[in-house]
C-alpha cells in the first residue's frame, strides 16, 4: 500500500525524481505551427532562469511555414524528425515524461503517434489535436488518460460572436451554478458574479480591472435569457425577413440576364406601353379595353381594319413588329438565365444579389466551425475558398451554403459574394496575406463594413487595427492554447473567455500544503489585471461564492479563479510547494538543441 501512496503524494506535488536526476515535470510537445508555439510558451511561462518545468519539442527537419512553431524559443529541447515513431519519441525522452502533446494537423498522423507512444510510455497523460468527432471518440475509448481538444471548436464561438458585433457565448456550470458572459446592460446587477473587462474604449481594452464597478463585460448567473450572440443572430434573420419584396423581386430579375439583355427588353415595353397609349387615345376606349386591345394586337396582331384612321394603323403596325421582336428577347432572357445558374452552379460563382449575410474567407478547420455556427443560428452564409476540395467544401454543398471558388484577396471574388451588401467578412485562412488583402478590397467595397480577421500576431494586428481601422481580429492558436496547456498539466479549464484578443481562463486550482499560499489570507489571491478570485471551497464543504477577504487559506483549500494565462501561471507557483534540490552530482539538465 505505501507504493501506491508515495506516488499520489508525488503526484499532488508534481514533482517526481527523474532517471537523469533531473527533478522537473517533462513535457513532450510536437507540433509545427502557431499553436504549437503558444502552447510551448504556456509550458514554459515560469519564474526565470532555472524555470519549473522542461519541455521538449519535435518538429520536422524544415520548417512548413513563415510563422513561429517554437523552436527557437529559449529554454526549449528541440528535436527534429519528420516521423513521430518510436525511435523519435525515445529520443526525446518520452519514457518517463509526465505529457505528451500531438498538435499536427493530420487527425490520423496523430492517432498512429499516439499508439506509438503507448509502446515507449503506458503511463503518460495525452493530450490531442483532433478535428473529427469520431476519431476523438476513438481516441478517448484507446487512452483513459487523455484529453482530445480541438483548437476549432474552442475559438470558433469567438469568431461568430465579432462577426455579429456580440460578445463570445461563453457558458459554463461550476458548483451548482451555470455562469455565462454577458454585457453588465443586458443582466439584472444581482446576478452579476464579477466584473472582467472594460471595454468601452476598443483602443484600450482592459481585463479584470481593480474596480469591478466600472467593467461592462461581466459573469454573471444565467437565468434562462438566450445568450447575446442567439439574440444578434435572430434579429438578423428577422430583419432579413422583413426585407421589401418588391426589391427582393427586382434583385431576381437583375440576376437573371445579362444587362443589355434587360436593356432590350425595357425598351421594347416601353414603346409597346406608349403606343398603346396612344391607340387607346386615338380609339377612344378605356383603360382596361386599352390594355386588352393592345397585348392582343401585339402578341397576335389580329384585327386589322383598313377603315381606320392612317394614324391607328400605323401604331398596329408598330404594335405588331414590336410583338414579333418581343417574343424572341423574352426567349433569349429565359435562356440566359438558364445558362448563367448552370455556369453560376459550375464555377462556384454568385450571381444573385444579397444582403444581410455574412461571407466566410476560408474552410479550414475553424472555417467549418463558423460557417456550421452561423447556419446553425439561421444566418444566411456565403463561402469563399480558393481549393474545390477544402476541408468544408462537402459540409457547405450538404448545407447548401453557397461555395464561392477563388482568391479572397480579388475583388471580383468578393464581389461575387455582394460582399459590399452583406453583414459582416469573417476571414480565417491560414494565409495572413490573403486574409489581408481581402479585408482591404472588402473595406474598398464598403467602409463600413464589420470584418473580423484572423491574424497570429498580437503586434501586427495592432498596427493594421492604427493603419486601416480593422479592429477586430483574432488568434485561433492563442485563445486555444490555455486548454491546451492546462490539460497537459492535468488541470481542467473550466472555461475559457476570449475578450478581444485577450483570453481569460476560468479553472480550479487546489492548494497544496507548504505552498507560499498556505496560511494567507484569500485576499492574497487577487491581482488587478492578472487574477480574481470567483469562489473559495474547504475541503468537505460547500463552495462560497461571497468569500471574506480575510479568511485563511489552508492546505486542501480550492480556489476558483479567472486569470489571464501569465496570472494564473503565477498562482499556481503559489498554489504549490518549492520543488526539492536535486541530488548531488546530478547532471545538470540539457540546453536547447543539445
Amino acid at each position: 500500500m505505501a507504493e501506491p501512496l508515495r506516488d499520489r503524494a508525488r503526484r499532488a506535488t508534481g514533482w517526481r525524481l527523474k532517471s537523469n536526476g533531473d527533478v522537473r515535470p517533462h513535457y513532450v510537445v510536437c507540433g509545427s505551427d502557431p499553436l504549437a508555439y503558444w502552447v510551448v510558451r504556456s509550458l514554459l511561462a515560469t519564474d526565470p532562469p532555472a524555470g519549473r518545468v522542461r519541455v521538449t519539442l519535435v518538429v520536422p527537419e524544415r520548417r512548413r511555414s513563415e510563422g513561429p512553431d517554437g523552436r527557437d524559443l529559449p529554454g526549449v529541447q528541440v528535436v527534429r524528425a519528420d516521423r513521430l515513431d518510436e525511435a523519435t519519441f525515445r529520443s526525446a525522452g518520452l519514457a518517463g515524461a509526465d505529457g505528451l502533446a500531438l498538435l499536427h494537423q493530420d487527425d490520423v498522423g496523430n492517432m498512429h503517434a499516439a499508439l506509438c507512444a503507448q509502446e515507449v510510455e503506458p503511463r503518460l497523460r495525452l493530450v490531442v489535436r483532433m478535428f473529427n468527432t469520431s476519431l476523438a471518440n476513438g481516441v478517448r475509448q484507446l487512452f483513459p488518460d487523455s484529453a482530445v481538444l480541438s483548437d476549432a471548436s474552442i475559438s470558433a464561438p469567438a469568431f461568430v460572436a465579432a462577426a455579429l458585433g456580440e460578445l463570445a457565448p461563453t457558458h459554463f456550470r461550476h458548483a451548482g451554478r451555470t455562469l455565462y458572459v454577458a454585457r453588465r446592460a443586458d443582466v439584472r446587477p444581482q446576478d452579476v458574479v464579477s466584473g472582467l473587462a472594460v471595454t468601452t474604449d476598443p483602443e484600450l481594452v482592459r481585463v479584470l480591472p481593480a474596480d469591478e464597478s466600472s467593467a461592462d463585460v461581466v459573469l454573471a448567473e444565467a437565468t434562462g435569457r438566450p445568450p447575446g450572440t442567439e439574440l444578434a443572430a435572430r434579429r438578423l434573420v428577422r430583419a432579413r425577413r422583413r426585407r421589401q419584396p418588391v426589391a427582393v423581386l427586382l434583385r431576381a430579375l437583375r440576376s437573371f440576364a445579362t444587362r443589355k439583355i434587360g436593356v432590350a427588353v425595357l425598351v421594347l415595353l416601353a414603346v409597346i406601353a406608349v403606343l398603346g397609349w396612344l391607340n387607346a387615345r386615338a380609339a377612344d376606349v378605356t383603360w382596361s379595353e386599352a390594355l386588352y386591345l393592345t397585348l392582343v394586337t401585339t402578341l397576335s396582331g389580329q384585327d386589322p381594319d383598313v377603315n381606320k384612321p392612317l394614324a391607328a394603323q400605323v401604331m398596329q403596325v408598330v404594335l405588331n413588329l414590336a410583338g414579333l421582336a418581343l417574343i424572341p428577347l423574352i426567349t433569349a432572357a429565359v435562356v440566359d438565365g438558364i445558362v448563367n445558374a448552370r455556369l453560376a452552379l459550375h464555377a462556384g460563382r454568385i450571381q444573385p444579389d444579397r444582403s444581410g449575410h455574412v461571407v466566410v474567407v476560408g474552410l479550414g478547420n475553424i472555417g467549418t466551425r463558423v460557417m456550421a455556427q452561423l447556419h446553425d443560428f439561421g444566418v444566411e452564409v456565403v463561402a469563399i475558398d480558393k481549393n474545390p476540395e477544402a476541408r468544408g467544401a462537402p459540409l457547405a454543398h450538404r448545407l447548401g451554403v453557397p461555395l464561392i471558388i477563388g482568391d479572397a484577396g480579388q475583388e471580383e471574388t468578393l464581389r461575387a459574394a455582394s460582399v459590399d451588401t452583406c453583414q459582416a467578412l469573417v476571414v480565417v485562412s491560414t494565409d495572413d496575406g490573403i486574409n489581408l488583402r481581402a479585408a482591404l478590397n472588402a473595406r474598398s467595397l464598403d467602409p463600413d463594413l464589420r470584418v473580423v480577421l484572423r491574424l497570429f500576431d498580437g503586434d501586427f494586428a495592432e498596427r493594421i487595427q492604427q493603419a486601416f481601422g480593422i479592429g477586430i481580429s483574432r488568434s485561433v492558436s492563442y485563445l486555444a492554447a490555455p486548454a491546451f496547456a492546462a490539460a497537459m498539466l492535468d488541470r481542467a479549464v473550466i472555461a475559457t473567455i476570449p475578450v478581444d484578443r485577450h483570453a481569460l481562463l476560468v479553472t480550479e486550482v487546489p492548494v497544496v500544503a507548504g505552498s507560499p499560499l498556505d496560511g494567507r489570507p484569500l485576499a492574497a489571491v487577487a491581482r488587478p489585471g492578472e487574477v480574481r478570485l470567483l469562489a473559495h471551497t474547504r475541503a468537505g464543504q460547500k463552495t462560497e461564492w461571497s468569500t471574506d477577504p480575510r479568511m485563511v487559506i489552508h492546505a486542501g483549500d480550492r480556489l476558483t479563479v479567472v486569470a489571464r494565462r501569465a496570472g494564473l501561471t503565477a498562482l499556481l507557483r503559489e498554489t504549490t510547494p518549492v520543488p526539492p534540490p536535486a541530488p548531488a552530482g546530478a547532471p545538470a539538465p540539457r540546453q536547447p538543441d543539445e
